[in-house]
């Protein structure tokens, strides 16, 4: 029984100490061994066959068996020396926290015992020191109490927790009445040493007084404050005096005598007082400041006093000295009291940004000595004043509400200019062809806009605001006089005077009548007419900017001279207009001989047509003149080839109707004629020059389109009437025309009887396409807008109207 026992026991031990071969591998690392019973494989029945290999060693069993008992009595001492060393070791931590908490105890005892001791030594310090304060403050010993001072209060800001404590408070309210004292005190000797009354000073710097300041500014900053403000306000007693209302220095004819004392007594101060008060209360500065305030006060009262005596040229007198006295003060302070005591925004602000190189009003224009002398006097008034200048307007300001004196006086001037400028084009007449002045600008415009900027600059030195916008307004009714008088003003007059522009050559169609055309003089008048709205149009756009970048922010949106471009650009459409009608209708009596010959008798094909060749013939004397008279404005000369050739082509196409009947040999004669006018008028931007340039692709194809069309017509005209299906949907191929009217007129021009223009009528109404419906689908082409033809029927139904209203 007790076999099995032990068996059992045996197998729950392995079942216990069986360990991992990675755990066994670290074992045997760890603590290496040669004794078989420390092997992981252990086998009891090899063991003991080692032990006793043969029957005689068995003799020495018991010896073997005291052995291995020793051995397992070794272990367990072993084993239960461990157990209690563990045992031993929580102990030990218990008397380890014991011993921290003692520790921490103690640490804590330390730390309130210095704490306790650094609050004994500044209670002893505050006490001290009040006391030595309050002696120092009896016996005016300012240097010493100015470090002290400072001292004290630094001591007493950690006795701010303990204030609870009456010995602290009391030392606390010992301190703050000994500040007291010290104020009253302090400010009871710059009293006695700058008396207010009187302008006589009797006292004068000294170090006691010097000390004080170094007091002053670890004391309540109304203190510092007062002793500025009393002082400042004494120094500049003497001002007052002099400059009084009614003194003859004060008015703004002597303004430089208020400047010239200022200098005088900040120069007297900084010898006498500069090392009496520190550098960091800017003394000098505060000075110049209080000298400012009160000067624009003065002054603003006095021009109101007597306003009606201020002129432009005594107001701008004292603006300019003013303004160069600002330029002074910024070059010789920061500014830094001024941002100090917030008095920057009300009355100063940053100087507008100069005019940059670009800017149209300091073009050099040629022959113009007299603009460039009037920049350098533009310039002038802008070099006092500094960049950054925080000066800027802190005495000038005053001048703002009398700027309408200068603005009055502008306007006058500007309205003298223009009278200047009309008399003299009377005396001097237009430019003349044929020299350098020919289609130029005119240099009164140049004028112009020099007169321009020098306002501009010299308003925007004074006042960026509402007299900026009252300039700008000025600015905007000289610019249409300008235009009115000068320009337009001085346009060639038309032969007839009934009617506009656009139907005037309408109303010269009589037969024979030769049509009064423009001479070279005006037509070079006309081009530098153009040529001055064009520039005047570009400056006055940069204009606009300039002034919305000199105006005040708020003001911006109320400049607009957007209605004075408009007037420059209506000069500038009339101009083209006026060349345009001079040349269409010179070639009038061209195109009415042309609707007047014989084209049913023509025997056979020549050279072009004499019409032909009149026609040419005017376009070669006016188109070369306007060129080159408008070589510096390259795209109206383009915009007069376009409006020359979409009024001529329609003319051309209407008179072609008016020729009926035509035999087959008179439309090939007026075949040929349409393309020598059609090679013609592509030529035409480049015709007569020397210099071949590629005419404009949206001119060619104006030309192309409108000249293919009048080819077209003869085409069809050329054309048998028989079979008369073919006839008609030959003519709906090649004119695309659905208007039974023009298909009438064809048929005129064929010389058809009506019978035979009746039944053709009505295959063509038949024979047209029917346009697709649906209300997303466009109409075709051929029935959308009105073709020139239709136009120019309704211009002659216009015509004939007006002629009948003459008779």
């Amino acid at each position: 029984m007790m076999e099995e026992d032990e068996l059992e026991f045996v197998e729950d031990l392995d079942a216990i100490l069986h360990l991992s071969p990675e755990v066994q591998l670290a074992i045997e690392q760890v603590f290496p061994s040669q004794d078989p019973l420390d092997r992981a494989d252990f086998n009891a029945v090899e063991y003991i066959n080692t032990l006793f290999p043969t029957e005689q060693s068995l003799a020495n069993i018991d010896e073997v068996v005291n052995k291995i008992r020793l051995k397992i009595r070794r272990l367990d001492d072993n084993i239960r020396t461990v157990v209690r060393g563990q045992t031993n070791v929580g102990q030990d931590g218990r008397q380890v926290k014991e011993i921290t908490r003692d520790i921490k105890q103690l640490d804590h005892a330390k730390r309130h015992l210095t704490t306790s001791i650094t609050t004994l030594n500044h209670l002893h310090m505050l006490a001290g020191g009040v006391d030595s304060l309050e002696a120092m403050t009896r016996k005016r010993q300012y240097g010493e109490v100015a470090n002290l001072l400072q001292g004290v209060v630094n001591v007493l800001e950690h006795f701010q927790k303990y204030m609870g404590i009456p010995q602290i408070r009391q030392l606390s309210e010992r301190v703050k009445a000994a500040q007291s004292e010290l104020g009253t005190q302090i400010l009871a000797d710059f009293e006695e040493a700058f008396p207010s009354q009187g302008s006589k000073r009797t006292g004068g710097p000294s170090i006691v007084l010097r000390d004080a300041c170094l007091v002053a500014n670890v004391l309540d900053p109304r203190i510092k404050q007062e002793i500025i403000k009393k002082f400042i306000r004494q120094h500049l007693s003497e001002y007052l005096v002099l400059f009084q209302e009614n003194q003859d220095v004060a008015w703004l004819d002597k303004i430089d005598r208020r400047y010239a004392w200022i200098k005088r007594q900040l120069v007297d101060y900084e010898e006498k007082y500069g090392r009496m008060f520190p550098e960091e209360w800017c003394m000098t500065e505060r000075i110049a400041v209080e000298f400012c305030h009160i000067t624009r006060t003065e002054l603003a009262k006095l021009m109101r006093t007597r306003a009606r005596e201020i002129e432009v040229k005594l107001l701008l007198f004292a603006i300019q000295r003013t303004t160069n006295f600002e330029g002074l003060l910024a070059k010789r302070f920061t500014g830094s009291t001024l941002r100090q005591l917030g008095a920057l925004c009300p009355y100063t602000k940053l100087p507008e940004t100069p005019l940059e190189p670009t800017n149209p009003f300091l073009e050099d224009e040629s022959g113009d000595d007299n603009a460039s002398e009037k920049d350098e006097d533009l310039d002038r008034p802008k070099k006092p004043k500094a960049p950054d200048n925080p000066f800027h307007g802190i005495i000038s300001k005053c001048f703002e509400p009398h700027l309408y004196v200068y603005i009055e006086s502008q306007d006058k001037n500007l309205g003298e200019l223009i009278d200047r400028f009309v008399a003299d084009f009377r005396a001097q007449g237009p430019p003349k062809s044929g020299t350098e002045e020919g289609g130029a600008v005119l240099p009164s415009c140049a004028d112009l806009f020099v007169y321009y900027k020098k306002c501009m600059v010299q308003c925007s030195q004074l006042s960026t605001g509402e007299p900026m916008i009252a300039l700008a307004t000025i600015f905007q009714k000289y610019l249409r006089e300008y235009a009115w008088k000068i320009l337009s003003g001085n346009l060639p007059k038309t032969s007839t005077n009934s009617g506009g522009l656009t139907i005037t050559s309408l109303l010269k169609e009589k037969e024979g009548s030769e049509v009064a055309k423009f001479t070279m003089d005006e037509l070079c008048l006309i081009c530098s007419v153009l040529s001055t709205a064009e520039y005047c149009l570009a400056t006055t756009q940069q204009l606009e900017e300039k002034l919305k970048e000199k105006v005040d922010a708020s003001l911006m949106e109320r400049i607009n001279l957007t209605g004075e471009m408009d007037t420059f650009s209506t000069v500038i459409s009339n101009s083209i207009q006026l060349l345009v009608q001079d040349l269409d209708s010179a070639c009038d009596p061209a195109l009415t001989a042309m609707s007047k010959m014989p084209w049913q008798s023509v025997e056979h094909v020549g050279d072009q047509s004499p019409y032909v060749t009149s026609v040419i013939m005017h376009i070669k004397q006016n188109v070369p003149i306007i060129r080159d008279n408008l070589a510096a404005t390259r795209k109206y000369f383009t915009q007069f080839c376009i409006k020359f050739t979409n009024s001529f082509i329609p003319k051309f196409i209407n008179h072609l109707f008016r020729c009926k009947p035509i035999s087959m040999v008179g439309a090939e004669q007026l075949l040929l004629d349409t393309h020598s006018l059609k090679t013609v008028l592509l030529d035409l931007p480049s015709i007569g020059s020397q210099v071949l340039r590629k005419a404009p692709a949206s001119y060619t194809k104006i030309v192309v389109k409108g000249m293919t069309r009048a080819e077209m017509i003869l085409k069809v005209v050329m054309a048998p009437h028989e079979p008369l299906v073919v006839f008609v949907d030959n003519y709906i191929k090649l004119l695309a025309d659905g208007n039974p009217e023009t298909f009438q007129k064809i048929l005129d021009m064929k010389g058809l009887k009506r019978s035979e223009q009746n039944s053709m009528l009505e295959l063509f109404r038949q024979r047209l396409p029917t346009p697709p419906s649906g209300p997303d689908s466009a109409p075709s082409l051929s029935f959308s807008a009105p073709t020139p033809e239709q136009e120019s029927s309704r211009i002659r139904k216009l015509e004939k109207l007006i002629k009948k209203r003459i008779q």
